[in-house]
Order: C-alpha cells, then structure tokens, then sequence
C-alpha cells in the first residue's frame, strides 16, 4: 500500500516562501512522476509541478518562483515556492504515479494513483 505523507504548509505574507515535503512509502517505480497539485476553493484541482527523476514540469503561473526537486530514487519530493502571490493560496496535494514517464511529465490528475491528504497554503495580500 503506497502511502504519501505531506508536511510544510502554513499561512505566509505575499512576496514569501514556503516550502512542502512529501514522503512515499510502499513505492518502488523509478521514472514514475510524483508532483504537486493544488485546489483552490470553488475551482478544479490544478497540476502545479511535477518530477520522475530526471525531468520536471511546471504550471505556468509558477515557473520561476517554484522549485521541485526530490531523493531517495523518486520517494521524497519538495516543492520550494518562492514570491508567493495571493492567488497561490490552496491545498496542496502531494500526488505519485505508477507509470513510468521517462520522457513526460502528466499534468492530468487522471494519471496520478496516489495523493497525500493535503497541506493548506494560504499566501495573505
């Protein structure tokens, strides 16, 4: 049983950083993603970035200010968000994959098998 444990979050004054971890246990794919979505309240759960290893993938209101990055063979992912703006407040999914995308990273959530329970990130104006 894949399980995804989350912690950071919190709440953070705009132009401020905060920075999420995720830990997978009972995963063994390499060059299957994990990544970072989020859902603000009212509006569909986004992809946000995502990491297999070797590649990375950004939304596009984030590139630039986030980071992802990982270890332990794609069991431990980060996400260091940097100038945090107000309209990045929502929860934060850790999210994990069991298919390898050597090439790709997925930004649908359809392509995601696992979730954390999710982290609130609220970013005051």
């Amino acid at each position: 049983q894949v399980q995804l444990v989350e912690s950071g979050g919190g709440l953070v004054q705009a132009g401020g950083s905060l920075r999420l971890s995720c830990a997978a246990s009972g995963r063994a794919s390499t060059n299957a993603p994990m990544g970072w979505l989020r859902q603000a309240p009212g509006k569909e759960r986004e992809f946000v970035a995502g990491w297999n290893g070797e590649v990375t993938a950004y939304q596009d209101s984030v590139q630039g200010r986030f980071t992802i990055s990982g270890d332990n063979g794609v069991n431990t992912v980060y996400l260091q968000m940097n100038n945090l703006r107000p309209e990045d407040t929502a929860v934060y999914y850790c999210a994990a994959s069991s298919v390898r995308f050597p090439v790709i990273i997925p930004r649908n959530r359809i392509y995601y098998n696992y979730w954390g329970q999710g982290t609130q990130v609220t970013v005051s104006s």
